[in-house]
C-alpha cells in the first residue's frame, strides 16, 4: 500500500468516526426533541391564528367580485402564468447557456436582459442568480408571492380593519414560504453542510433542542448569547442603590457624579414589558449614566417580574404601589414638594393616567412630564391591529385566565412577527439550518429577557386602553375617579421616533394634542422604538425633528418641522433644567428612614420569566 493510499484509508476512518459520533448526537437530540414536545403546554389556539370566519369571508369577496366581473380573474391568471412561464423559460436558458461551450461564463450575449428582482437580503447569495435551479426557485417564489398580495388587494367587500387584518395574515405565509427556510432550497445551508461535513446541521439541530427546553417546548429562537451577558457585571453597571421594595417594584437611587445637582430628583419609570436596563446597558450609551452626569438625582423604577401569584394584580396597582409610591419615596428622600417625571412606552400611557388621577386629587406633585414613545389615544392602532381584534384578546384572555399572567414570549413573539424576516426567519436560519452560536449582542439579550404581564392588568390594557379607548374618549374608571387624557395639564415633552412600529409618532402625537397642558413640546426622532431613544450624543447617529404647532395634523406637522443632527438628549435636557430647581450639594442614596437595601441594579431585574 502506497502512503497516498495510507492518507486514503486514514482520512476515510475520521470520517467514518465522525459519522458515527454525528450519528449518535442525532440519535440523543432525537430523544430530547421528542421529550421536550410531549412536555409542551397546549396553547390557546386562537393566539396562533385569526378566526376562520376572515378568511372565509375574504374567500366569498374575492370569487363574489370575480363571478361579477370573470375578465379580471382571468387577466390575473394570464399574467401569473406568463410571469410563471417566463421564470422557467429563463432557468432553462441558462441551462443551455451553462452547457455552451462557446460563452467564456455561460452566459449567452445575445440573450435579453432579465428583468431587475427587488434587493432583498435574504437572496443576496449568487447562488441565486447563477445556478438555474435557485433562480426559478427564488423567481417563483417572488411571483406567487406578488400574486397573493395582488388577490388580497382586489378583495373589496372587507372593512378597512378586517382588509389589514387579511393583509398581515397573507403576509405571514408569504414570509414562512420563502425558499430560504428550507434547507433544499437555502444555498447557504447547503454550502455550510457541504463545507462542514454535515456538522453544521448537527449544530443546528442542538441549538433548536436547546430553544424549546429553554422554554417550555414553545419556539424562541435565541437571539443572543446568554452566557456573554450578566445583569450588574457588564449591562446594567451605573452605580447606584435599592432604597426601597415592595411587591410591585424596587426604587433605585442613582449615586451623584457631579458635586452639586438640581434641587427636583427626577423619577424615571421604564416599561414592565421588559427590563429597565435598556436605559443602561453599558456605560457608553447609558441614558442612566447620561441624566447623573448632567447634575440630576435620578431614582428608576424595576419592576417585578411576576408569576403566577400575581393574577389578580391590576393597573391600579401599578399606579398605586408604582407611580405614586415612587414619587412620594423621591420628595421624601430628597426633602421637596415636586419631582420631574418620565414614562416609557407603556409606563408611560399609565404615567398619563397617574397625572389625570392628581389633577382630580388636587395633588402637585408632578412638576413636569417627559413621555418616550407613549400612546395615550388607541383609536388607531397601527400595526397591532390584527392582534387587538376579539377573536385575539378572547384567546388572550382564555391564556392568562388558566395561568394568572401573560407569558413573556406572547407579547415576545407579537413583535417579533411584525418584523418577522429579520426577528424570526432570519436569526432561525442561522441557528438552525447554519448551526451558528448566536451574537454577543447586549440589545438582543435585553429583548430575550422578557417579562410576564398579571392576568387582570393585560386585560384591563387590551380591553379598556387598546380596544376601547377609555382614556382618551369616555374616561377610565380608577379608584373611584373618571380619569381623562385632557386632565394632563402639566409642561411636557414627548419623545418619539419616526420608524416605530409599536407606538406610531402619528398616534402618540394624536394623544399629546389632547392633554391639557399649555406647555407642550414635541420631538421626533429618527430611528424607532429603541433606537430612537437609546440615542446617545457621542454617536451623533441619529437626528430629530421640532415643531412648536401641534394645532396642525401629523402630514402638516412634520412638513413644518425643522431637522437638527444629533441626539434629542441635549434638548431634553435644555429643557428640563428650566424645571429642575437651584442647585444642592449631591445626594448620596437613601436616608436612615430609607437606608440602602442592596446595590444597583437590585434583584428584581435579575428574575426571570416564570409562570
Amino acid at each position: 500500500m502506497t502512503t497516498t493510499d495510507k492518507g486514503i484509508d486514514a482520512t476515510s476512518t475520521e470520517q467514518i468516526d465522525q459519522l458515527k459520533e454525528n450519528l449518535e448526537r442525532v440519535e440523543l437530540l432525537s430523544k430530547r426533541l421528542v421529550d421536550v414536545l410531549a412536555q409542551k403546554k397546549p396553547s390557546t389556539p386562537g393566539l396562533d391564528s385569526p378566526n376562520q370566519e376572515l378568511f372565509a369571508r375574504a374567500a366569498s369577496s374575492y370569487w363574489s367580485a370575480m363571478a361579477q366581473n370573470p375578465t379580471r380573474l382571468l387577466e390575473q391568471q394570464v399574467q401569473f402564468w406568463g410571469k410563471s412561464v417566463l421564470n422557467y423559460a429563463e432557468a432553462q436558458q441558462m441551462m443551455a447557456n451553462a452547457l455552451n461551450q462557446d460563452g467564456a461564463d455561460g452566459a449567452d450575449p445575445e440573450a435579453p436582459a432579465a428583468p431587475p428582482r427587488p434587493t432583498d437580503r435574504r437572496f443576496a447569495n449568487p447562488m441565486w442568480e447563477k445556478i438555474p435551479y435557485f433562480k426559478f426557485v427564488r423567481d417563483q417564489y417572488l411571483t406567487n408571492a406578488e400574486a397573493i398580495r395582488t388577490a388580497v388587494q382586489e378583495v373589496e367587500d372587507l372593512d378597512r380593519v378586517d382588509k389589514q387584518r387579511l393583509g398581515y395574515f397573507a403576509d405571514q405565509i408569504i414570509n414562512m414560504m420563502a425558499p430560504t427556510n428550507f434547507l433544499a432550497t437555502n444555498p447557504d445551508a447547503l454550502e455550510k453542510a457541504l463545507e462542514t461535513d454535515g456538522q453544521s446541521l448537527i449544530d443546528g439541530l442542538e441549538n433548536l433542542v436547546a430553544d424549546l427546553e429553554a422554554n417550555g417546548g414553545e419556539l424562541i429562537v435565541r437571539l443572543a448569547d446568554e452566557n456573554a451577558f450578566e445583569v450588574g457585571t457588564n449591562i446594567a453597571t451605573t452605580p447606584g442603590d435599592v432604597v426601597f421594595r415592595n411587591r410591585m417594584m424596587e426604587l433605585i437611587q442613582y449615586r451623584p457624579t457631579t458635586e452639586t445637582v438640581h434641587e427636583i430628583p427626577i423619577v424615571l419609570f421604564p416599561p414592565w414589558i421588559n427590563k429597565f436596563y435598556i436605559l443602561d446597558l453599558k456605560e457608553k450609551n447609558s441614558l442612566i449614566k447620561w441624566i447623573t452626569d448632567q447634575g440630576y438625582t435620578l431614582f428608576v423604577v424595576s419592576w417585578v417580574n411576576p408569576d403566577s401569584s400575581y393574577a389578580d394584580t391590576a393597573l391600579e396597582d401599578y399606579v398605586e404601589d408604582g407611580f405614586l409610591k415612587a414619587i412620594d419615596l423621591a420628595k421624601e428622600i430628597c426633602g421637596v414638594k415636586q419631582v420631574n417625571a418620565v414614562g416609557y412606552c407603556i409606563a408611560g400611557t399609565t404615567l398619563s393616567l397617574t397625572l389625570s388621577l392628581l389633577k382630580q386629587r388636587g395633588d402637585k406633585s408632578v412638576k413636569s412630564a417627559t413621555f418616550f414613545t407613549a400612546l395615550t389615544d388607541f383609536s388607531d392602532q397601527g400595526d397591532f391591529t390584527p392582534f387587538l381584534q376579539n377573536d385575539f384578546v378572547d384567546a388572550i384572555e382564555q391564556e392568562v385566565g388558566g395561568g394568572g399572567v401573560m407569558p413573556h414570549y406572547i407579547m415576545a413573539r407579537t413583535f417579533s412577527f411584525l418584523r418577522a424576516n429579520d426577528l424570526v426567519y432570519g436569526p432561525a436560519i442561522r441557528s438552525y439550518m447554519m448551526g451558528e452560536a448566536p451574537p454577543a449582542f447586549d440589545l438582543l439579550y435585553w429583548n430575550g429577557d422578557g417579562a410576564n404581564l398579571p392576568a387582570r392588568m393585560a386585560v384591563q390594557y387590551l380591553r379598556r386602553l387598546c380596544q376601547q379607548n377609555e382614556f382618551a374618549e369616555g374616561g377610565f374608571e380608577m379608584f373611584g375617579h373618571r380619569l381623562h387624557l385632557k386632565e394632563v395639564d402639566v409642561p411636557l415633552m414627548a419623545i418619539t421616533c419616526e420608524t416605530d412600529h409599536i407606538a406610531r409618532w402619528t398616534d402618540c402625537y394624536k394623544g399629546v394634542q389632547q392633554m391639557g397642558s399649555r406647555s407642550k413640546t414635541f420631538v421626533v426622532s429618527q430611528s424607532g422604538h429603541i433606537a430612537g431613544i437609546v440615542n446617545p450624543v457621542s454617536r451623533n447617529k441619529y437626528g430629530h425633528y421640532v415643531n412648536d404647532d401641534l394645532t396642525v395634523d401629523s402630514d402638516a406637522w412634520m412638513e413644518g418641522a425643522t431637522f437638527h443632527e444629533g441626539s434629542w438628549w441635549p434638548r431634553w435636557e435644555n429643557w428640563l433644567k428650566k424645571r429642575a430647581g437651584k442647585q444642592v450639594p449631591a445626594r448620596v442614596p437613601g436616608t436612615e428612614t430609607y437606608p440602602v437595601l442592596d446595590a444597583a441594579p437590585g434583584q428584581y431585574v435579575r428574575g426571570k420569566a416564570r409562570t
